[in-house]
């Protein structure tokens, strides 16, 4: 039997998978568990007491997939405090083989295990098994990576697109972009603070300072209370809320908010993938577009991704899917186990 330890290790939550790879096709679950992160002071008791509760015999490999930057072998998390090292941890674990990666390249691999019910498609392109594969994906903040196959084998890569410049394409975009400048007293902005879970806080700030729609009371109270939390350990969810009512159609504020995110994130994935030429596909990760999926597949999400002038016909090729499978990043780190 050939046992792997694969591991989606968060500042909340530490998701644990012990899998059974010794069919290389159909690898499988043998015990899974999720942990409250702040409840350890180290993944080595976490994963000791998922190994005793799991009664198996012990694995040979094991990856996890870490919520902050990995430097050579070692990791420092960045909502908690753990420094992983990968010799201490085959050592103390008693795993002859382990390793660390960021979540998002965890994601990457995780591409390379997804079924089609995993995922949605929103372009179907002209697929080209040897081209490369993007990735993006908006939650706590926007990640972006890709794959590329070398001899018969996909290598992941990470990239800090998300942190390039955002560009404006409307007027209405033009003055987001000052309206950011100014609040936050910075000289430029990245395509983060408007693509991703506190860029959609940040467009409705906008739109609201800027009078464009009026204020719902119960979004109104949300977020005032999320604002008046700055500093300290946040009890509400203003992204939620303003995707919630604009899903529902209850709050016309909210819903111009997510109508000029669904527009700005469609636009970044099309920059990802002139950069690219993803004829692999463009994957949506992340944690938002499945829960907003109706408002991506209403085609404003497309539009914007394909309108890229003397390129539209180059970007109409390419294939665009959302990942479905939330724990697409467990199913990653185990498939880069079974790699080491």
């Amino acid at each position: 039997m050939t046992l792997l330890l694969a591991g989606d290790i968060g500042g909340t939550k530490t998701i644990l998978r012990l899998v059974d790879a010794t069919e290389k096709s159909s690898p499988q679950t043998v015990h899974e568990n999720a942990y409250h992160s702040g409840d350890f002071v180290d993944l080595v008791p976490m994963v000791k007491q998922f190994l005793a509760d799991a009664n198996s015999d012990h694995p040979q490999k094991a990856c996890f997939g870490i919520a902050g930057p990995v430097v050579g072998d070692t990791a420092k998390l960045t909502n908690l405090a753990w420094y992983l090292d990968c010799d201490r941890l085959q050592e103390e674990l008693n795993i002859p083989h382990v390793a660390l990666i960021n979540d998002f390249a965890a994601v990457g691999y995780g591409i390379l295990g997804l079924e089609s019910k995993d995922l949605f498609t929103l372009q179907d392109g002209k697929p080209c098994d040897d081209a490369p594969i993007a990735i993006i994906g908006a939650g706590t903040g926007l990640g972006q990576g890709f794959l590329i196959k070398q001899a018969q084998e996909y290598y992941v890569y990470p990239s800090e697109g998300g942190h390039a410049d955002f560009a404006p394409r409307t007027e209405l975009e033009f003055q987001l972009l000052k309206y950011l400048l100014d609040k936050h007293d910075i000289q430029r902005v990245s395509v983060e603070r408007v693509v991703s879970g506190l860029g959609l806080v940040s467009i409705y700030q906008f739109l609201r300072d800027r009078k464009i729609a009026t204020e719902s009371p119960d979004i109104a109270q949300v977020v005032r209370a999320w604002e008046q939390q700055a500093g300290q350990e946040k009890s509400v969810d203003p992204g939620a809320a303003i995707g919630n009512a604009a899903l529902n159609k209850t709050d016309n504020l909210s819903e111009q908010a997510m109508q000029l995110f669904v527009e700005a994130y469609g636009a970044e994935a099309g920059n990802l993938a002139l950069k690219l030429l993803p004829y692999g596909g463009l994957y949506i990760a992340g944690g938002i577009a499945p829960k907003i999926l109706p408002l991506i597949e209403n085609g404003d999400f497309m539009l914007h991704f394909t309108q890229k002038g003397r390129m539209r016909s180059i970007l109409e090729d390419i294939p665009v899917k959302i990942i479905l499978n939330q724990q697409v990043g467990l199913i990653g780190a185990a498939i880069r186990a079974a790699r080491l």
